[in-house]
């Protein structure tokens, strides 16, 4: 199986902003609830385009480390939240695959020369973007 093309990214990007204002509303005990608003749900990693940020993380106040070489982008993002280290594993295992990228190992994802490396310390999550 080969990557989706940038058109596709893009195409499922906007899928992922739009999917809860397609679902209609929402139920939670009992509770019905307007969809809430794309700009609210869905969030990407700084500096990593279409890398999403799971719900429960968010990004501190340190800026991205981004670097462009010859040979490809660098780029380091921490986003911090109290998720377990498995929900987050499991839910970036749902979601990148859907953006082309595949599983390499437990914390490892690669599509087209790059790699993605998540590392986990006390409620952080670092995104480690590089070429491979």
């Amino acid at each position: 199986m080969t990557a989706p093309s940038a058109t596709v990214r893009a195409a499922l990007r906007a899928l992922l902003i739009a999917g809860p204002i397609l679902a209609g509303p929402i139920v939670v005990g009992g509770v019905i609830s307007a969809p809430v608003a794309a700009a609210e749900t869905a969030a990407f990693v700084a500096g990593m385009g279409d890398v999403p940020v799971m719900p429960g993380l968010a990004a501190g106040a340190e800026e991205p480390l981004v670097f462009d070489k010859p040979n490809g982008r660098i780029v380091e993002t921490v986003l911090h939240g109290r998720v377990e280290r498995k929900a987050v594993l499991d839910f970036y295992a749902r979601t990148l695959p859907q953006l082309g990228w595949k599983r390499a190992a437990d914390t490892r994802f690669q599509r087209e020369a790059e790699e993605l490396r998540l590392e986990f310390a006390n409620g952080t999550v670092r995104f480690v973007l590089m070429p491979r």
